[in-house]
């Protein structure tokens, strides 16, 4: 059995006794304690910058003929400069007016729409409303016009989503001494203020424990020095011109007991403690269990669909966690945290990140983050790739689309203490009806594949349950029936089905939430 490390007393679970092979477990949640608070956009999604400007983006598995490995050869090392591309395709930019991805983002909202990646760290802006240069001009790697960033800004006012980005740092950002210099920032900053934009919270750059990898047209070799002196030069900068922006960092990646990267890379506290110390408003790192079988090589940390409800799999986010905090407990104390980056797994996610399969990890994320009072997390991406939330060129909602819309409609900002430890079969999450004086959804998650279990309830609720007739299935089904593909005209309402007092059996592999209105939670009020 595995516990939460923040698992509560053991007087809320009333009851835990085998039945016809269900487990059962009687709950409380009039009872139920606050332990934390999340963001009202606690979720949240990524448009890269890649997908604004266009550009290179991980290749659908069916566009693959082949994969990290077999372009390595076996050995695992890159071949060449182009290496990459090999693995990505072209991708245009994204048209944020779209009706349709529009109407689907708004009804996630309120949300942030982080706008970075590796493609921001070299990013030109072309400030002016001439046509983009055919080539970026030296020491960039891609050009982002005022059309397509004014889309953005566009974009995040009608689904009510507020901006969270980075800025360039690529050697065409750098004076003859190789310091970093804030034109470019100021002239993205300066415009986004002309037509009346907003930039909610920044990271300086995407990723700089990458530093050493070059990644995004860095200075060969950079390290944790080099990010000490250049942050000391942003924060002025962004305290200057954008008071009110939150400045997150460091946007660390790549470490702790989940080890997916391979090469150098600068150790976060490093970049913590080289001087002058940086010193940010929120603690950010980008959160993936492992990386896409799209990467697969010798010593890279990758996994399969059989593994994808184990409850080693659904673990590692709480170890990532404890890692990063334990950093920001002894470098940014009391700094709130921040998942800017997450996903199925990184290099666009697996092939079965678009099915029912993964939104048992989705809810299971979103569930574990929120007792520790993260303020949000992230997802990589909305609308590209196989992780995506929608898939881009079809407008088709995938699973986890409707997985983050029942999120957001049925669980509020105030996250409870269940009591009940998470094992297989029940991970149980509570938070605070949203709209409902003293109201309490429970978040229950079987993901047995062969066992029922059974919360004991003391009043009513409406339950909505998720599953699919196939776990890898791209439809899902709400109390039974199919949630559409495609929502031709307003995004549905999602009603439950009601339950009555007594018990309420969850059966294996599904995904069930349940409203309860009547609770009398005081913390809820």
């Amino acid at each position: 059995m595995m516990s939460l490390s923040r698992a509560g007393p053991a007087v809320l679970i009333l009851s835990l006794i085998a039945t016809a092979g269900a487990a059962q477990t009687a709950v409380a949640p009039g009872k139920m304690p606050r332990i934390a608070t999340v963001d009202p956009r606690y979720q949240s999604y990524n448009i890269e910058m890649s997908e604004l400007t266009g550009g290179q983006f991980w290749k659908p598995y069916d566009q693959m003929t082949s994969t990290f490995d077999s372009l390595t050869g076996g050995s695992g090392q890159p071949q060449g400069s182009d290496f990459y591309a090999r693995l990505k395709a072209p991708l245009e930019p994204i048209d944020l007016s779209n009706p349709q991805l529009r109407k689907l983002a708004r009804a996630l909202g309120p949300a942030y729409v982080r706008t970075s990646g590796n493609g921001a760290d070299g990013v030109y802006f072309q400030d002016s409303d001439r046509p983009a240069p055919a080539t970026p001009p030296p020491g960039f790697e891609s050009v982002l016009t005022r059309q397509q960033w004014k889309g953005l800004i566009d974009f995040a006012r009608a689904v009510n989503a507020r901006i969270v980005t980075s800025f360039a740092v690529s050697a065409g950002t750098r004076d003859a001494n190789g310091h970093w210099t804030p034109d470019q920032a100021s002239r993205l900053v300066d415009y986004t203020k002309s037509v009346g934009g907003d930039i909610a919270a920044a990271e300086f750059f995407n990723e700089p424990t990458l530093g050493p990898q070059g990644i995004g047209g860095l200075p060969k070799g950079y390290n944790a020095a080099d990010f000490a002196r250049d942050f000391a030069l942003f924060r002025p900068f962004a305290r200057s011109e954008l008071p009110h922006m939150l400045i997150l960092g460091p946007s660390a990646t790549g470490e702790g007991p989940i080890k997916l990267l391979q090469g150098e890379l600068i150790a976060t506290n490093e970049l913590l403690t080289a001087e002058p110390h940086p010193m940010f408003d929120g603690f950010s790192y980008h959160a993936y269990s492992a990386s896409s079988i799209r990467c697969k090589s010798p010593g890279k940390l990758t996994t399969t669909a059989s593994a994808a409800l184990t409850e080693e799999w659904l673990s590692r986010t709480e170890r990532t966690y404890e890692f990063y905090a334990g950093l920001r407990d002894r470098y940014q104390p009391g700094k709130p945290i921040w998942v800017t980056e997450t996903g199925e797994t990184s290099c666009g996610g697996d092939p079965w990140a678009k099915t029912f399969l993964d939104s048992f990890r989705y809810l299971d994320q979103l569930g574990r983050l929120a007792r520790h009072g993260v303020r949000s997390v992230m997802h990589n991406t909305l609308a590209v790739s196989e992780y995506a939330l929608i898939d881009r060129q079809t407008m088709a909602t995938r699973p986890n689309y409707w997985a983050a819309l029942l999120w957001r409609r049925l669980m509020g900002t105030t996250v409870l203490e269940t009591g009940v430890p998470i094992r297989e079969g029940l991970h149980l999450y509570a938070q605070c009806l949203p709209g409902t004086r003293g109201g309490v959804t429970l978040l229950a998650i079987n993901n047995s594949r062969d066992r029922s279990e059974r919360l004991e309830l003391p009043v009513t609720a409406e339950r909505y349950s998720l599953t699919a007739t196939r776990l890898q299935d791209e439809e899902v089904q709400l109390n039974g029936s199919p949630l559409p593909r495609h929502v031709p005209d307003e995004v549905p309402r999602l009603r439950g089905r009601p339950v009555g007092a007594g018990a309420v059996e969850l059966a294996p592999v599904s995904i069930t939430f349940l409203a309860v209105a009547r609770a009398g939670n005081t913390a809820c009020r």
